[in-house]
């Protein structure tokens, strides 16, 4: 295992020494995206208007943070937990058209997007459930919101990161899949355990 503190925009060469099993660290902006700004997004395309912002070498985060205003008005992360990237399994082709280098969520995600990462140079982080709070210390500041009135779990959060993580590369660009890997575990667990049953 092999730890990395990428900084954002992120080429390709950065994603292909990416495997499964190396943790990361990011700096940069990171955007939140789940169901509601994913469709938003597809909507812009379609009409060939463009995104709110470049996700060309950027990351997206399946989260749905917990946001407060300061006196001065300004959003204030409080805590960011990942939410369960399968939904998002349909727009797995369009976002790597848009460039988006690396996912970050929970549960993984299935064939469409294992594709896509090979075909797009792009990985998939999981972020640890029930670290929110350590999660949040990494935002340094709330840089843009969009789509609010999609309410404020879906959204488009636009963030400042320092050394933000830990994550784990739990699906990479050389078509590996560690949730496949425990899939397949268990298929043979389980056949072991009913042929000593037979």
């Amino acid at each position: 295992m092999a730890i990395y503190e990428l900084t954002l925009p992120l080429a390709d060469e950065a994603i292909e020494q990416l495997s499964v099993g190396d943790a990361v660290y990011l700096t940069g902006t990171v955007c939140t995206a789940r169901d509601m700004a994913h469709l938003n997004m597809r909507e812009l395309a379609d009409s060939q208007r463009p995104l709110p912002e470049n996700l060309q070498g950027g990351a997206i985060f399946h989260a749905g943070p917990v946001m407060v205003k300061d006196d001065q008005g300004r959003w204030q992360l409080r805590v960011i937990g990942p939410t369960t990237s399968i939904r998002m399994e349909p727009h797995a082709d369009f976002v790597g058209q848009q460039g988006v280098k690396l996912i970050i969520g929970k549960g993984g995600m299935a064939a469409d997007s294992l594709a896509a990462f090979k075909k797009y140079k792009q990985a998939y982080l999981q972020a640890a459930p029930g670290c929110a709070v350590v999660l949040a210390e990494g935002v340094k500041r709330v840089k843009a919101v969009h789509w609010l009135e999609n309410g404020m779990p879906e959204a488009m959060w636009v963030m400042d990161v320092k050394r933000f993580g830990p994550f784990i590369v739990t699906m990479d660009c050389k078509g590996n899949s560690r949730y496949d890997d425990v899939k397949a575990n268990a298929r043979e667990k389980a056949d072991e355990i009913m042929k000593e049953k037979g």
